[in-house]
């Protein structure tokens, strides 16, 4: 069983490696909150655990459910390309009923996959039809099966025009406020752009979504992501998400302000970019793991091949790779307190693996070592029987 209990902040350096792990334990759970956990010896004889309904997990790895922390769930649609224009018509024309069967799809899922918490971005820049429906949509889902946590992605339009300051404003004054209000989203995301005449758009809208009580995260997907770190810095985000084009002269600064990168190992596994992994980690970076799921582009949706990709992409550690894809992944969602880890108080999120071992996950790329899934206490997936061919 791997509890990962520590301490409450995000995990770096030598911390990223310890699971906490109990050889032979047991998990006991009230109401969907875990009451106790510990040797299953000593959990068997506590009065509480007499009149338990008993899950035999014998020669399976126990361990908290996975936090994706980085997901495109819904926007763009799939097949869209990579005209944000286009796609952001698609999302008017679909219906919101249209919209929810996809994205259900996706995250009944992840759920098989053992995901338990994912965050999701909208991106429809300055359209409010658009971003209104994807954030209904998504308020529709959010406990249904999994915990959804909306971010709003702050995208000016890829093209510069006389219209693109009107835009930036009009988001920022009156659609953001209007998304604070109503409660759709958690965070205010930025996908950053290096070119120089955004940059003051990008500050106002960073102090704006502080002011309205927003975490603040970060896109740095770009090549030189030294602004967009200067800037995190600055406005001390809470993440700062992909890096694959940084290099590790920026680690301390991160390190020394507490903010966390969130590494995408299945984002354009090709392109032969990656995050100094290794050099964040050894200055005190907290690392956190994500699918970065597009319908479009990276239609990855398990986080088992993410740890499994990090370990084999940017040289993490098992261990490693697993604090960041859940107790980690949690902190960069500032969901650390209830999910990410098996503790007394937390909410009884975990999954049951077809493994003896948990450092089978990093040699598992492609399969599916999930046997069940628990949320809240209540499974939402069991693996099943493979359906004889009638004769």
């Amino acid at each position: 069983m791997l509890t990962l209990r520590g301490t409450n902040g995000p995990r770096c350096g030598p911390y990223l490696r310890d699971l906490s792990v109990i050889q032979d334990g047991a998990v006991l759970i009230r109401d969907g909150i875990i009451v106790e956990i510990g040797p299953t010896r000593r959990l068997e004889n506590l009065a509480q655990a007499r009149e338990a309904v008993e899950v035999n997990a014998a020669g399976r790895v126990v361990m908290p459910g996975f936090v994706d922390c980085h997901t495109h769930l819904v926007f763009p649609p799939a097949g869209m390309q990579d005209d944000d224009d286009r796609a952001t018509r698609a999302v008017r024309s679909f219906t919101a009923q249209r919209l929810e069967f996809r994205a259900r799809a996706y995250l009944e899922a992840m759920a098989r996959h053992g995901t338990t918490t994912v965050e999701v971005k909208t991106g429809c820049g300055p359209d409010e039809n658009a971003e209104s429906k994807i954030l209904r949509v998504l308020s529709s889902l959010r406990y249904n099966p999994l915990d959804l946590i909306p971010s709003f992605l702050f995208r000016l339009p890829a093209s510069l025009n006389g219209d693109t300051g009107a835009a930036a404003e009009w988001m920022m004054s009156k659609l953001l406020p209007k998304i604070r209000r109503r409660g759709t989203a958690q965070f205010a995301d930025l996908a950053w752009d290096a070119d120089p005449r955004l940059t003051p758009y990008f500050d106002r809208y960073l102090c704006s979504a502080r002011d309205l009580g927003f975490a603040c995260k970060i896109h740095a997907d770009q090549q030189s992501p030294a602004n967009a770190i200067d800037m995190a810095l600055r406005h001390q985000v809470l993440s700062i998400d992909h890096l694959e084009h940084a290099d590790a002269s920026l680690a301390a600064a991160l390190a020394k302000a507490g903010i966390i990168a969130t590494l995408l190992p299945c984002a354009s596994p090709g392109i032969g970019s990656t995050p100094p992994a290794r050099a964040l980690i050894e200055a005190g970076v907290p690392i956190a793991l994500g699918t970065n799921f597009n319908p479009h582009h990276t239609p990855t949706l398990n986080m088992q091949a993410v740890v499994a990709m990090s370990c084999w992409r940017f040289g993490l550690t098992t261990e490693e790779a697993i604090t960041a894809a859940t107790f980690n992944s949690a902190c960069a969602l500032g969901a650390g307190g209830r999910v990410g880890s098996l503790e007394p108080g937390k909410s009884a999120d975990l999954v049951l693996l077809n493994a003896n071992d948990y450092r089978d996950l990093a040699g598992n790329l492609g399969s599916n070592l999930v046997h069940l899934t628990m949320k809240r206490g209540k499974f939402i997936y069991k693996e099943g029987v493979v359906a004889p061919q009638g004769l």
